[in-house]
């Protein structure tokens, strides 16, 4: 059955929901749009081809299975206390709210209004991240103890650190400290810089040490998202292996040691085939399969299609994939690292109202 949603709010992120109910038309379906203005929504209607309108009694007509939030930070609060007293499903993409206190009254309202809402952190779920995830599930480095990342920031990184380092709500010492350097331009969301300019990198170094021993690095600069010269760098060390990007070292059954390679399957890379990412292997399994395949959709696009199969079966029976708590957390503690890499402090946390 198709996956019928209203987006409200329209920009870079938003347009992967549309992008994506473009590419696989028969598994998702935009019913409505959601803008600031009259005029706005008719630019928008006009451009992507649905029912678009400045106002949200008008949207939820459409009757959507649930409401996709793409506001920014400091009104995501006040959105998601209306659509919750409407008792509408949401699935919010912005991290939600713009400080602690936010963080804690939203918690609050969400408890009294009973609110059903998931959040749009997706990297778990790209193929990449997904597979890894996989190989770790299955023992093969058995308890996870430390992960170095940089290739994510803020509570991106964070979630990735609590689900490699299988965490909960455990307190943990944050140190940080802030770089600035100088990098050449070469792509960002507005496409390819080939002039040659040179601009500021802030590069983040922060370190997590969680109360049960476990402990997380973050080296990140925000170039590397999109900088065809600032390329991501994992190092995740269990206590029979570690994964080093897509090398994976462990011992065997008999303690020998094995080195492999994680495998991305790709079809249509130097033949004639529509390209279309199939699959990532790790010896001789399939750690991670696209669901979506053999639709042309890239990793990040991937993981956003798959956040919105999880809303609606959320939706249907409940089972939540990234609940509201989660996105708490990790957003509380990404502020705790912005903080300690700005103020080049060492930081305690503290268990908050959600991890009762």
């Amino acid at each position: 059955m198709k996956i019928r949603f209203m987006v409200i709010g329209y920009g870079w992120r938003a347009d992967f929901f549309y992008r994506i109910a473009r590419m696989l038309p028969n598994r998702f379906e935009i019913c409505a749009g959601v803008l600031r203005t009259k005029e706005r929504a008719r630019q928008v209607a006009d451009r992507e081809k649905i029912f678009a309108t400045e106002d949200l009694e008008e949207a939820l007509k459409q009757n959507p299975d649930f409401a996709v939030l793409c506001v920014p930070r400091g009104i995501v609060k006040e959105y998601l206390i209306r659509l919750m007293e409407k008792k509408v499903p949401v699935l919010s993409e912005t991290p939600p709210g713009k400080d602690e206190a936010e963080l804690e009254d939203l918690w609050e309202k969400t408890q009294e209004l009973q609110g059903r809402v998931q959040v749009v952190e997706q990297y778990f779920l790209q193929p990449y991240y997904a597979g890894i995830l996989h190989i770790i599930e299955k023992g093969y480095l058995g308890e996870i103890s430390s992960v170095m990342l940089s290739a994510l920031h803020g509570y991106h990184a964070v979630s990735m650190y609590r689900k490699l380092l299988g965490l909960r709500f455990e307190n943990c010492v944050i140190h940080g400290q802030k770089f600035l350097s100088q990098v050449t331009a070469t792509n960002g969301r507005d496409g390819f810089d080939t002039s040659g300019k040179i601009i500021q990198e802030e590069r983040n170094w922060v370190s997590l040490a969680f109360e049960n021993g476990k402990t997380a690095l973050m080296d990140f600069a925000g170039e590397q998202y999109f900088s065809q010269i600032r390329t991501r760098r994992w190092n995740i060390r269990g206590l029979r292996g570690e994964i080093n990007d897509m090398d994976v070292r462990f011992l065997s059954g008999t303690n020998l040691p094995v080195a492999q390679k994680i495998c991305r399957v790709d079809v249509g890379v130097n033949n004639n085939s529509e390209w279309a990412h199939k699959c990532m292997m790790f010896l001789d399994q399939a750690v991670y399969e696209n669901p979506f395949y053999p639709a042309r959709l890239n990793d990040d696009e991937i993981a956003v299609a798959s956040c919105l199969a999880a809303m609606k079966e959320y939706v249907d029976c409940g089972r939540e994939f990234y609940p509201l708590r989660e996105a708490l957390q990790d957003t509380y503690l990404s502020f705790e690292m912005e903080r300690a890499a700005e103020k080049g402090e060492s930081i305690r946390t503290a268990t908050k109202n959600w991890a009762q």
